[in-house]
């Protein structure tokens, strides 16, 4: 890192003291602050970093910052953000402020407003255009050349989520081989940025990070990108890289039903180099909302690729949004029932069960008539369109497993002893099988590999006390 000079002369020669702010993602140590410092320490820029989930920002790094961006991936980042941007208005109002990441473009016209300069797609080059007091695209989806990550001094690993395994913990490096997406599912929030194009990290800058946070103590990856397999061949080049040189460092993935399908002779690679599991935005198992999002798979393909998972032993970690405007009580009984009889209960992360969906600015869901009939105006605060389900009794159901995971979660109730206690919710006053039946708390597989921070996208985090989680 270059030494730090404050001096007018650094001024003049245009380098800056920029502050990167993360305020939360997943409980990850993130990318989206070590790639950028990356570059912008390149140009010689003095840059200081903040990830506001496991550390405070205190008055003195907002005053000494003559630039700070603030690094928006997911909604709740984005609403974090909020009261922090106004703070460092506040306290520093001489600063130049940006938005970078996914959430800054799809809010880009409420961040604008704000007097944010906003900075989408792949961000990198943007920032640096920042940095220099030029005005960057506010989506850029320009093919970059990656420099591996700079995270010496972001917090240490032990501060983030681990991985859970067979009563052990491991720390976890977080890693992205890829940005965007090929696909266009209608309620995804890539899709308002990328538009159905990918990117790319380069090979050898995805397997520095990993080695310099396997040095920092990891020992098993997550890869983020929104789907490991929209270039197969690039992935397998690295996961084939990072067992020949780590063979005992286990990793995880995202990929979705679909490319499963498609690319499922790619299963056995995944389990032979190290892969532990696979989350899958599975959404739903009734069909026609499947239609609805265009997630172009449908509930036997679920259960297909369910059953050639668990034949090579690799696990499978569905998520769901269990509650939109098409979702009635008979759908999410079923969902409860299929997660019941494939043995999910421990694979599936309570909050799926009460997540609802999520429709923000710019999403493809405005295209649909019926939806846009149950939308309110747009959520300066929350940032979405919030929408009523035409059956008051869902909305209630919904308020009450929000409210029961909650609280349970936070007792450190077990997946089960939750699962159990929203499956009699959903029962109602039905006699038959009001209370989870005896053979589904037998055959609950545990343990399982997992994290202990939820995944979660696409659906509102909110709890049903109006804290974000």
């Amino acid at each position: 890192m270059p030494a730090r000079d404050f001096s007018p002369a650094s001024r003049y020669a245009g380098i800056v003291t920029i502050l990167l702010v993360s305020t939360y993602e997943l409980g990850r140590q993130p990318f989206g602050l070590a790639s950028p410092r990356a570059w912008l320490e390149r140009e010689g820029h003095c840059v200081a970093c903040v990830d506001l989930a496991v550390e405070p920002l205190s008055d003195a790094q907002i005053h000494a910052a003559e630039a700070v961006a603030f690094y928006l991936p997911m909604h709740t980042a984005t609403r974090l953000a909020l009261p922090v941007i106004e703070r460092v208005q506040r306290v520093n109002p001489g600063a130049r402020l940006a938005c970078y990441g996914l959430y800054a473009a799809i809010n880009a016209e409420m961040l604008g407003a704000l007097g944010l300069t906003v900075i989408g797609g792949e961000f990198e080059t943007g920032l640096v255009q920042f940095a220099r007091g030029q005005a960057p695209p506010l989506i850029s989806l320009e093919r970059q050349t990656f420099l591996a990550p700079q995270r010496s001094a972001l917090p240490s690993l032990h501060q983030y989520a681990k991985l859970r395994m067979n009563g052990s913990e491991k720390l976890v490096a977080y890693t992205e081989a890829s940005r965007g997406c090929k696909h266009r599912c209608r309620h995804c929030p890539v899709v308002p940025v990328y538009d159905g194009h990918f990117r790319i990290v380069q090979r050898d800058a995805v397997l520095e990070d990993i080695r310099q946070q396997v040095a920092a103590g990891a020992t098993h990856v997550t890869f983020g990108d929104p789907d490991f397999f929209n270039g197969p061949r690039h992935s397998l080049d690295i996961v084939r890289a990072l067992h020949a040189a780590f063979p005992d460092i286990t990793y995880d993935v995202t990929i979705k039903v679909e490319h499963l399908l498609r690319r499922r002779d790619l299963l056995e690679t995944l389990k032979q180099t190290g892969c532990l599991f696979v989350t899958s935005a599975v959404e739903s198992l009734d069909d026609a909302i499947l239609a609805k999002l265009e997630k172009h798979h449908t509930r036997e393909d679920v259960f297909e690729i369910a059953r050639a998972m668990r034949e090579i032993g690799l696990t499978l970690s569905p998520t769901f949004i269990a509650f939109t405007p098409w979702t009635t009580l008979a759908g999410y009984r079923d969902l409860l029932q299929a997660i019941a009889e494939w043995e999910w209960i421990e694979h599936v992360a309570p909050i799926q069960l009460a997540l609802r969906l999520l429709v923000t600015a710019g999403s493809r869901l405005l295209e649909l008539e019926d939806l846009r009939e149950t939308l309110g105006a747009f959520d300066r605060t929350a940032l979405i369109y919030p929408w009523t389900h035409p059956d008051p009794s869902m909305d209630r159901l919904a308020s009450e497993v929000l409210q029961l995971v909650s609280e349970q979660q936070e007792t450190e109730r077990s997946r089960l002893q939750i699962f159990a206690g929203v499956w009699q919710l959903a029962r109602g006053q039905l006699a038959q099988e009001k209370s989870l039946p005896e053979r589904y708390l037998q055959t609950a597989r545990s343990p399982i590999p997992r994290m202990d921070e939820p995944w979660y996208c696409c659906a509102e985090p909110v709890t049903a006390q109006g804290r974000l989680i």
